[in-house]
């Protein structure tokens, strides 16, 4: 090669070599940055005012962590479309020393109903299913029991994925590790082993919003049905794979090689839930098994095909019929207009032991996805959420914080009567900082008894008995602490009074039952 082409050459390479790093690194001293964005959000949450000569709550998140005993956190921030940074904090189980990291599995609750969702409408494009026809054509090893409900207005797809086909039971409480696990249709009969009731239409489909695991369950039994596939099996190859959501499975139980990388949930009272956690055969509505990171790609990839820039699993135009309310503000799956804002698409999640939440907004790109090993995972993330919107400029007003949720956070960090006392200077207060009703002092007192301070959560039920004499609730709730305290002729005192203010309120009349069977 002449000398000048061989210069020209190296030229050529060299000017590659230097030219791709460019290219393709994140800008300079971005790393940086993202670290200082970080902290801010750590260290942002907002201080809670109190009454009166009185400081006010502040916290970082690991301090919230700890006064909440919420062992494990993990959280996916999303910014312009794109996973801006993940981060674990804690550990994977209440009382050991092994941390979370960005791969640690946790429960996905009932986010697991908006991933079914998108394999549902995936067949749904694809002419398998129907979202407006009777689902009792397409059901082979199953039927939905017909009765003067459905006489006239059937259970369909699109109902079910809104929430509005009549269908009974809320959710699911799981079975224990050890315990026997019924089959599907079992639990759409609420048969043993079943822990729920039969799923029924007591509405007529079309005409209420009410939330269903139940009939995301005949979900689940209809997307099998149709393609002849284990549930886990359809929803890996149509959804979790194409999305590239890595860390992420339907598999109940889960499989030991998978369980060693599980957080461990986690109750109220910061102690582990026995077995370590639940199992879910109900899957479409509580069996994901996955990280942030991989739910903020799943709602990366739905943001993106509601703007015609991805159709991994779904089109532009199923997306965007999948973020048009249906039902109220429920589209086909997702919670739609949360914190103000038309294009926030979110769902949360709720299994014994933990609590999450993901949330995106379609039109910049911005999102979240935070899960935590803990009953109380909540209660972090919703000051978190604040915390981290701020930060990034989000077009979103959070929504405000209960009289309960302070009031519980004050008897975490600063005792019952310090939370006491700022019910009385919110209630005295004008105009009130926190709107008060009975489920503020209730709300305390559910935590106190979760927590194993009874005497504590008697005291406060028995101020909310005097503060709503002529409601059931109340009582209810005093009866039942009373019973944990093993004061029976109290309990029994206050559960009959609940009952004779509310004649329906069948766990009143349950609970007198089984107390008066043990006299």
């Amino acid at each position: 090669m002449p000398k000048r082409l061989l210069l020209a050459f190296f030229s050529l390479i060299l000017a590659s070599v230097i030219s791709l790093p460019a290219q393709n690194a994140a800008p300079k001293n971005s790393s940086a940055a993202n670290e200082e964005r970080i902290h801010r959000v750590e260290n942002g949450i907002p201080p809670i005012p109190l009454g009166p000569d009185q400081p006010p709550l502040q916290f970082t998140l690991q301090q919230l962590m700890d006064v909440l005993k919420v062992p494990g956190l993990s959280v996916a921030v999303v910014d312009n479309f794109q996973i801006a940074w993940a981060k674990p904090y804690g550990v994977t189980e209440a009382g050991t020393t092994n941390p979370v990291t960005t791969s640690t599995m946790f429960q996905a609750a009932s986010i697991s109903k908006v991933v079914s969702a998108t394999g549902a409408l995936y067949l749904v494009e694809h002419g398998k299913l129907s979202l407006d026809e009777d689902v009792n054509k397409e059901l082979t090893t199953w039927k939905v029991p017909e009765n003067e409900f459905t006489a006239t207005q059937k259970v369909t797809l699109r109902r079910l994925l809104s929430h509005n086909a009549g269908t009974t039971v809320h959710g699911f409480p799981g079975y224990a590790v050890g315990e026997p696990i019924p089959t599907l249709v079992q639990i759409l009969n609420g048969e043993k082993p079943a822990n729920t009731a039969p799923v029924r239409v007591d509405l007529v489909p079309g005409t209420k919003q009410r939330y269903s695991g139940g009939g995301v369950t005949i979900e689940q039994l209809l997307i099998m049905d149709v393609t002849g596939k284990p549930f886990p099996q359809f929803m890996q190859q149509t959804v979790l794979g194409p999305i590239g959501m890595t860390n992420s499975t339907f598999q109940q139980p889960l499989p030991p090689d998978l369980a060693a990388h599980a957080a461990a949930g986690t109750l109220a009272d910061g102690q582990p839930v026995p077995g370590k956690w639940h199992i879910y055969p109900e899957l479409a509505a509580a069996g994901l098994w996955t990280t942030p990171t991989d739910l903020a790609k799943f709602g990366i990839e739905i943001a993106l095909s509601r703007n015609g820039k991805s159709n991994r699993v779904l089109s532009e135009a199923m997306t965007r019929q999948m973020l048009t309310p249906q039902s109220g503000d429920v589209g086909l799956g997702f919670f739609l207009g949360t914190g103000g804002n038309p294009n926030v698409f979110e769902h949360g999640g709720s299994n014994a032991g933990y609590r999450c939440i993901m949330m995106m907004l379609s039109d910049t790109g911005q999102g979240l996805a935070i899960m935590t090993n803990s009953d109380r995972g909540m209660d972090v993330a919703s000051y978190l959420i604040e915390s981290i919107a701020k930060e990034y400029g989000w077009k979103y007003t959070a929504p405000k914080h209960s009289a309960g949720d302070v009031l519980s956070l004050i008897g975490a960090m600063r005792g019952t009567q310090a939370a006491m006392q700022e019910y009385q200077y919110i209630k005295k207060a004008s105009p009130p900082p926190y709107e008060l009703d009975e489920n503020a002092l209730n709300q305390l007192g559910y935590e106190l008894l979760s927590s194993g301070k009874t005497d504590d959560a008697i005291q406060v039920f028995k101020l909310n008995v005097e503060e709503y004499p002529k409601s059931a609730n109340p009582y209810d709730s005093l009866g039942e602490a009373y019973m944990k305290a093993g004061k029976k002729d109290l309990a029994i005192q206050n559960y009959t009074k609940s009952v004779e203010l509310d004649p329906k309120n069948q766990n009143g009349i349950d609970m007198l039952k089984k107390l008066k069977e043990q006299k």
